[in-house]
Formats: structure tokens, C-alpha cells, sequence
């Protein structure tokens, strides 16, 4: 344990770094994947399990916070770590996506964003001293600045508009944030597709003195292949000595690749999404149990999984539970995915540090074409 947020590499493979953050409520192994606690709760999972499948950091969000049941009332309740019984690091991110993408009306100035509510149209407003007011409230570890995500593809004009927003509004953020607790604000690379704003914004950012440096405004609809040729332009202006965290990323094939870069820390609402649309993320690949070959297959997901729920439910039954409509189905492939992203996190971190990165990258990558191939 640590009182004070710090930050160390401990081995490279290339360019994939194995570091560990420390925070005052424990370390944070990197690289990481944070499942996503949206509403103070990783959705169809009790907190102990997500902590058994290996996490040691989650990510919880201010405008549905905000929203409900308040930040106010969140601190009045002992912050979010008490409220949601969760006494690990916890990431909040500002709020901005979420007002952009799912507010129903908003008007953007200097200030802030304006907007109703997606849930009974009332009125907030939201500015780099409110949204870091609320992570305070909240005591989140790690905070991020409030800044403005366009969505891809966008003119270059309106990348660069929300670029140099985002950069004011980064002075604003780390100016009202908040060090009690010992904990730290990120700031977030904006830019769009555009190369040389995405290095104004990395260089700008660098020398702001936050705690670590996030990657935004990509995984957005953009094609894998811009993803990464925008990290392969971010990632040589980033400070070393920092964590990179690349945000709302992705596949296990989008980590696997970003890692390879330099990345240190991911989040996504993909692995408990997809398990509740019964999509199985597995060491073998992809696997759809509404498929009908799997109704009468008494095998297990993965014989060899970490996770119990993987080893111990044939595909038959769990191809049941979601025909039937039941919530076990949920739970279980929600559990099985959490457990398989933290496994695979896992996994490239020992590879890192037994200098083997490239050939664990190449024998995911078989037993993933193998899958496919198969037809799942």
C-alpha cells in the first residue's frame, strides 16, 4: 500500500512495458483491463467475483452517477468504494462521452456542456470544476479530465476545435482537482484522426504535470487499422515515466495489439455486454452460445479456464439459459468474459517479464484462428 499515487515499469518486451501503479487502496498491475462499474455495479456480477477474476481496479462513470442516485449523496453515503463495496481502486472517467452520446439535448460552450438527462430530461450542467467536483465527491483514485470526444470520422476542423477545447479545459480540470487521498488525474489526448493534433495535444498534456496521460476519442466507430496508426503517432510524445491509458478499448485483439505499443491500462463495456447477449470470450476465440450446434454439446467453454463457471457448465446448458430467457445465462457468460479479459491480462504481463511477449501474441492469435475457423 502506498498513501501517494506513483507509477513504475518493471520490465519491457519491445515496446509492451510491465509496470504496477500504487494507489492508497492497493496496486494496480498494468498492463489492465478495468471492467467497467458504470452505475456503481459491474453489471450482472457481485463485486467478489469481479476482485476473484483477477481485477484490481474498476471504472465507474460521472454523468450516470450524477444522475443517479447523486454524488452528493454517494459522499453522504461514505463515497463509492463504501457505497458499492469495492475497497479498491477505482477509476471515474469526467462524464464528457456520455453527454455527447447519450444526452437528448445539449449546447457546448467555453464554459461547459448544458443538457438534459437521458433518463427524465431534467436540466445539469457539466464544466471541468463540476466534473471534477463530483470525482471528489465520489473519492474515486483516479480522476480524468473533463474534455469533449468527437465521434469518427470528422472533419479536421471539428477534430481540431475539440482538440483545442479539450486542452483548455485539461488547464481547468488539474487547476479544481482535488489531492485528497493521494489520488491523481489523468489527462486525455484528443485530436480525432488527425496526426499532427494528436501530437499537439500529447506534447501539450505532457507538460501539464498530470499523473498519467489517456488516449481518448478513438474505438468510436473508427476501423481498427486508424486506431492504431493514431497510437502509433500518440505514443512517442507520451512521458515514459507515465501510464498511458488508452480509453474505452476493446477486442482482446485491439488490447492485444495496443499493449504491443506501449499501452498500460484499458477499459470497456464489451466482456459483460457481450455476455448478456450470450457472446463467450474464451481462450479459444468468440463463442456464440445462441448458436443451435451448441444445444446439444455436453462440453465445457474451456476445460483449461481460470474461471469455474467456464470449466463447469457445458455449452448445452448454458445454450439453454439464454434460450429460455433465464438471468443465470447472464451471470454466467458475463463471469466467464471478466475472467478471460483478466486471464489474458495476466498472460501478457508474465510474458512481458519472461521476454516471450511475441510468441504468446502469436499462440492467442492460433488458437483464435483456429476458433473462427471452426464457425464460431
Amino acid at each position: 500500500m502506498t498513501e501517494a499515487f506513483c507509477f513504475s515499469v518493471e520490465a519491457m518486451d519491445g515496446a509492451a512495458r510491465r509496470g504496477e501503479i500504487g494507489t492508497s487502496r492497493g496496486v494496480i498491475r498494468t498492463p489492465a483491463f478495468m471492467p467497467v462499474g458504470t452505475a456503481a455495479t459491474v453489471k450482472a456480477m457481485f463485486v467478489e467475483d469481479v476482485r476473484a477474476a483477477g481485477a484490481d481496479i474498476l471504472l465507474g462513470n460521472v454523468y450516470h452517477l450524477m444522475l443517479r442516485p447523486g454524488a452528493e449523496r454517494i459522499e453522504r453515503l461514505g463515497g463509492l468504494h463504501n457505497f458499492m463495496r469495492w475497497p479498491y481502486p477505482i477509476l471515474t472517467d469526467s462524464g464528457g462521452f456520455q453527454v455527447m452520446s447519450l444526452a437528448k439535448l445539449r449546447k457546448l460552450d467555453e464554459n461547459g456542456v448544458i443538457f438534459q438527462s437521458h433518463i427524465d430530461g431534467s436540466k445539469h450542467v457539466l464544466t471541468p470544476e463540476r466534473s471534477m467536483e463530483i470525482q471528489a465527491l465520489l473519492g474515486s483514485d483516479i480522476q480524468m479530465q473533463f474534455d469533449e470526444c468527437v465521434r469518427l470520422p470528422c472533419s479536421d476542423a471539428e477534430a481540431e476545435r475539440a482538440m483545442r477545447l479539450s486542452l483548455r479545459w485539461a488547464e481547468r480540470s488539474r487547476k479544481a482537482f482535488d489531492h485528497r487521498r493521494g489520488s491523481a488525474v489523468f489527462g486525455i489526448v484528443q485530436g480525432g484522426a488527425v496526426k499532427p493534433l494528436r501530437v499537439e495535444s500529447a506534447r501539450a498534456l505532457g507538460g501539464m504535470d498530470f499523473h498519467g496521460i489517456a488516449i481518448g476519442g478513438l474505438a468510436v466507430g473508427e476501423p481498427q487499422e486508424v486506431m492504431l496508426e493514431m497510437l502509433d503517432t500518440v505514443m512517442p510524445h507520451l512521458p515514459a515515466a507515465k501510464p498511458r491509458y488508452l480509453m474505452g478499448v476493446g477486442t482482446p485483439d485491439d488490447i492485444v495489439k495496443a499493449v504491443a505499443r506501449g499501452v498500460d491500462m484499458f477499459d470497456c463495456v464489451m466482456p459483460t455486454r457481450a455476455g448478456r447477449h450470450g457472446l463467450a470470450y474464451t481462450r479459444l476465440g468468440k463463442i456464440n452460445l445462441m448458436n443451435a450446434r451448441h444445444a446439444d454439446d455436453p462440453a465445457p467453454l474451456d476445460p483449461d479456464s481460470s474461471c469455474p463457471a467456464a470449466r463447469n457448465y457445458s455449452r448445452a446448458y448454458l445454450h439453454h439459459l439464454f434460450k429460455a430467457g433465464e438471468i443465470l445465462g447472464m451471470m454466467l457468460l458475463t463471469q466467464i468474459n471478466v475472467a478471460y479479459y483478466q486471464e489474458l491480462m495476466a498472460g501478457l504481463r508474465a510474458a512481458i517479464v519472461e521476454q516471450r511477449f511475441a510468441d504468446f501474441v502469436a499462440e492467442i492469435g492460433e488458437n483464435w484462428a483456429r476458433n473462427a475457423k471452426n464457425g464460431d
